[in-house]
């Protein structure tokens, strides 16, 4: 059996980065920060976790890898994200009908924010 406990974002800045995303996801350390690695986790729970792992890393585009996150209220949580520092990505392949926006934490790291008012996962 395998499951994803973490997933690993490099990073330049990362106490930047970690101030980033703890106010983006409401994550907080699951432990102390070492000088090129933390560990971010939900504060209701063990999984998934984010990792930031301070080591420089050439910036591929398109990424390889991005995080799909799911919005509640889509409109809102890009205006939030925005003002913590993330950027919305235009893309002349984005579908019309596309259920997502494409944004970039502050070091250009991509993630797509899904719009899923229907979850049932916000009710758990």
């Amino acid at each position: 059996m395998l499951k994803i406990v973490s997933i690993v974002i490099r990073v330049n800045d990362l106490p930047a980065q970690a101030a980033f995303w703890k106010a983006a996801l409401d994550y907080v350390e699951r432990d102390p920060a070492e000088d090129d690695w933390l560990v971010l986790k939900p504060r209701d729970a063990e999984t998934p976790c984010i990792a930031l792992d301070a080591h420089h890393s050439e910036r591929v585009l398109p990424p390889r890898i991005h995080l799909d996150i799911y919005a509640e209220d889509q409109a809102a949580e890009v205006r939030r994200l925005a003002g913590l520092g993330a950027r919305e990505v235009h893309w002349d392949g984005r579908p019309d009908d596309a259920d997502y926006i494409i944004m970039e934490d502050p070091e250009g790291n991509r993630f797509c924010i899904v719009d899923r008012p229907d979850w049932r996962g916000w009710a758990a």
